[in-house]
Parts: structure tokens; sequence; C-alpha cells
């Protein structure tokens, strides 16, 4: 192990983020026994369960074999932003103006984030048409057959 790479600010800054989401797992574990409902529950403790187990794997791997990497690695500043402000705005909106519109946010700040190629009429109408198709299967699914209350 190189001690370069076991101090290096990616390093500990990765343990760091890995420990906080175990604890952040185990806090919504703990948070899922006061639910009466058994039904509401299940969604809660399974994300939390694989929060805390790909957590632990990261901080582990993380641990044994130290690299000198950051954790973002190379990439464009501004997608990154784009993409974290977007989904709060989404977090924000959802409650007032409902599941449809705020998806439609989440899903316009995500592609204009991840959009790498040249803008096209094709790939306009494709990704539009695909994300609007795939939103309104999503709330289809919750709203009508699994019977979930959509803000």
């Amino acid at each position: 192990m190189n001690r370069s790479a076991a101090n290096s600010q990616g390093q500990m800054g990765s343990l760091i983020i890995s420990a906080m989401f175990v604890l952040a797992g185990v806090v919504t574990l703990y948070d899922t026994l006061s639910y009466t409902d058994r039904d509401s529950k299940v969604f809660p403790q399974t994300v939390a369960i694989i929060l805390i187990i790909c957590a632990s794997v990261s901080f582990i791997m993380r641990f044994i074999k130290p690299t000198d990497e950051g954790g973002f690695g190379q990439g464009i500043w501004w997608r990154r932003v784009l993409l974290i402000s977007t989904m709060v705005l989404t977090c924000i909106a959802m409650p007032y103006v409902g599941f449809l519109p705020a998806g439609v946010i989440a899903f316009a700040g995500g592609l204009i984030a991840a959009m790498h190629d040249r803008w096209s009429l094709s790939n306009i109408l494709l990704y539009w048409g695909s994300g609007g198709f795939i939103m309104v299967l999503f709330y289809t699914l919750f709203k009508f057959v699994l019977h979930v209350p959509l803000p």
C-alpha cells in the first residue's frame, strides 16, 4: 500500500462518504420501525438494506485498496451541478405541482446533464418521446395498478 494513496484527500473523502451512507441506511431502517402499515415499510427497508450493503462494500474496498484518485474523476462540473440541483428542485416541486410535472423537471435536467452528443431533431424526438412514454407508464403503474397515492 502506497502511503500517499492511503492519506490522499480522495481516499479520506470516499471513506467518509461511504460511512455517511451506511449511517443514512441505518437511520432509515430505524425510522421504519415506527411505521404502522406493514406495506409502507417494504420499499424503504429494501432500499436502506441495499444502501448499507453497497456503502459497506465501497468502504471496505476503498480501505483495503486505497488509490490516489479523487472521487469525482474527470468530467464537466456544470453537468454535476445541474443534475444535483435538478433533483433538489424536483423534490421541492413535487408536492406542489404533482408527480408528472416534477418528473418532467427531473427528466429534462438529467437529459441535459447526460447529453454529450450534438442535439439533432431525431435525438430530441427520440429522447423526449421515450422519456414522456416512460413517465406516463410509471404514473399509470403507480396510480392505477399499485394504487400508490401520488401528489
